[in-house]
């Protein structure tokens, strides 16, 4: 037999996608499932954005774009992070278009890490963080985010996670699953602490617009921080365009030069008429509002969830309020069940779709991770399933 990519072995199909693919194919078959699994907006792209992308289309923007993507594009980034993320970056040489936040941090981390590298990656944490690192031949070190913790590592165990081969540390704020983020002060300590290591931080930020409390800092908006800081953003979750598949890299000239090559070299170019799309996305005033509008949707369908919790009174599912994302990790670690377990018989048995915690990493584990994502009757109706479910188990 010939052989195949050994490193791909070290690594499992992502868990939210397969999970999503069961409910899929369950409900393909009959069955009604209420599917609570997937990170994906239940709102529709705003119609203005479509009728941008459908009149670039029929104007011919059809063919080869530049690599950097187009100049407008570009520029409607810059102006949309020093109008909600107070940081400033040029268009002509600090960002780059990509195929989706996914694609930016691939290039990203293509750009600054070599084979044998250390990544210091928070755990619990989206899949794609770990695998990626891994994928590229460095060693991922999953820095604990205990729950006690408000599932914010301490800076002592990113000291102790470090070695002499560390190289980057990435981070997610809000987080995917938690849905937590930081202070000023401590995004200040963690900037400070990478600045004493010489580590870049690449900083996922594709849940950014979704929040509840006071906006996100962005990473970068410190003294000296950009010099060493990647901004992977996406405009996916954001203006619900998940299947438009575009996103963009903010960084300094030295970076962007870099993820430029693994640009040319996997996927060449952005879709010039999703381009388009996108720089009006991220500029019109009246698709600022329809974000803002889902984000007052999640918002509601969270203090929901809360609301619900309080009449249960569950001695089995403990929740913690998210900060932003629009996730709940439930706490079911009082089941004395795998997080893998605890889905497999709520699937079965409820009917309910889940991501287990395990997923996101070992400190994860007795955790599920629930979307609000879907429409406010199916995640009331998916968490009381979920409470009845668990208490009698």
């Amino acid at each position: 037999m010939i052989n195949l990519n050994h490193q791909l072995d070290l690594i499992r199909q992502s868990p939210t996608v397969a999970m999503a693919d069961r409910v899929n194919s369950l409900k393909a078959q009959g069955e009604k499932i209420i599917g609570l699994q997937t990170g994906d907006p239940d709102f529709p792209t705003h119609p203005g954005i479509q009728n941008v992308a459908m009149k670039a289309l029929r104007g011919g923007w059809t063919h080869y774009g530049p690599s950097r993507g187009f100049l407008d594009v570009r520029q409607a980034v810059a102006a949309k992070l020093d109008r909600d993320n107070g940081v400033t970056y040029d268009p002509e040489s600090e960002i780059l278009m990509t195929h989706g936040g996914i694609h930016a941090y691939y290039i990203a981390m293509q750009s600054l890490i070599n084979p044998g590298d250390d990544v210091l990656i928070p755990d619990p944490s989206y899949a794609t963080h770990v695998n990626m690192a891994i994928m590229l031949r460095a060693n991922a070190i999953r820095v604990p985010s205990l729950p006690e913790n408000g599932f914010l590592p301490s800076i002592d165990a990113w000291e102790r996670a470090l070695t002499p081969n560390t190289r980057v540390m990435v981070i997610n704020y809000p987080s995917n699953p938690t849905g937590v983020y930081p202070s000023y002060d401590y995004l200040k300590m963690l900037q400070d602490f990478a600045s004493a290591n010489h580590l870049w931080v690449v900083s996922d930020e594709v849940y950014e617009n979704l929040y509840y409390e006071h906006h996100p800092i962005c990473a970068s908006k410190f003294f000296g921080a950009k010099d060493r800081t990647i901004l992977i953003h996406s405009l996916s979750k954001t203006y619900a365009m998940t299947g438009w598949r575009v996103g963009y890299l903010a960084a300094t000239v030295s970076v962007i030069e870099n993820a430029l090559k693994a640009g040319q070299n996997s996927i060449t170019c952005v879709a010039p008429f999703i381009q388009k799309a996108a720089a009006f996305a991220l500029g019109d005033p009246e698709i600022q509002q329809y974000a803002a509008l889902m984000r007052e949707n999640y918002l509601r369908r969270r203090d929901r969830i809360l609301q619900v919790s309080t009449e249960y009174q569950s001695s089995k599912v403990a929740i913690t309020p998210p900060m932003g994302a629009f996730y709940f990790f439930l706490d079911m670690r009082a089941l004395k069940m795998s997080s893998i377990e605890i889905c497999e018989r709520i699937l079965n048995d409820a009917k309910v779709g889940l991501v287990p915690g395990a997923a996101f990493g070992q400190h994860g584990e007795g955790f599920v991770r629930m979307t609000t994502a879907a429409s406010d009757d199916e995640v009331e109706a998916g968490f009381r399933k979920i409470i009845e479910w668990a208490e009698t188990h």
